[in-house]
């Protein structure tokens, strides 16, 4: 089958980071500029605007050049779903520049095919087993730093427990705002949210006549 267009696919994780690594091996692998596309965002799904885009431009006799499979995607079972329908459904062909075994033009046989699927399998297999020691060593970690007393999270704003008495000052304008900030040792934005609680507490006990 002859090749009709050569499309280029790159993917970086964010958008500070830096595509020309895999633009120069698209353009080694003569990939015109404008048949490149380019998604700055992470690989964990395809909902991603350029592949789209890609996806819907390609037809049947085309190749695909990525640099390496992690940049098509990050989510290995999806990786291997989208293979399959670019592939077998569009009729392209797909190769990953930096893993010779996945290059669909020199298998076009059983054997060729088997082995493509072969390494995707691998490869997910091994992917998902590196998220589980991942996700595993993230929580020993936790429960190791927990277990000395490390707290995650903010740290909680402490009030002081002047705190009525400087809101009925400043209400009172026997004190002004910055006073009020500087007394509390708040910032602006926690005195007022502090504030909101007070009052909410003050009004309670006001009507459930409680002592506050």
């Amino acid at each position: 089958m002859e090749t009709k267009n050569v499309y280029g696919y790159v993917r970086v994780s964010s958008s500070d980071q830096n595509e020309e690594r895999q633009m120069a091996a698209m353009r080694a692998a003569g990939v015109e500029e404008c048949n490149i596309y380019v998604d700055k965002q992470s690989g964990r799904d395809f909902n991603r605007p350029k592949y789209m885009q890609l996806k819907r431009k390609l037809r049947q006799g085309d190749l695909l050049y990525i640099l390496s499979i992690d940049r098509l995607g990050r989510n290995y079972t999806e990786v291997q779903e989208q293979w399959r329908v670019l592939t077998k459904e569009t009729g392209i062909d797909i190769c990953v520049i930096d893993m010779p075994l996945l290059d669909t033009r020199n298998g076009k046989d059983l054997l060729g095919t088997f082995i493509a699927d072969l390494v995707l399998q691998i490869l997910s297999f091994v992917a998902e087993s590196e998220r589980d020691n991942i996700r595993k060593r993230q929580e020993q970690g936790i429960a190791a730093a927990k277990a000395k007393g490390v707290r995650f999270g903010r740290p909680k704003t402490e009030v002081p427990e002047e705190f009525p008495v400087i809101v009925r000052e400043w209400e009172g304008k026997r004190i002004s705002f910055g006073e009020a900030l500087e007394k509390s040792g708040l910032s602006q934005a926690t005195f007022y949210r502090k504030l909101r609680e007070y009052r909410g507490m003050r009004e309670y006990c006001a009507i459930n006549k409680c002592t506050f």
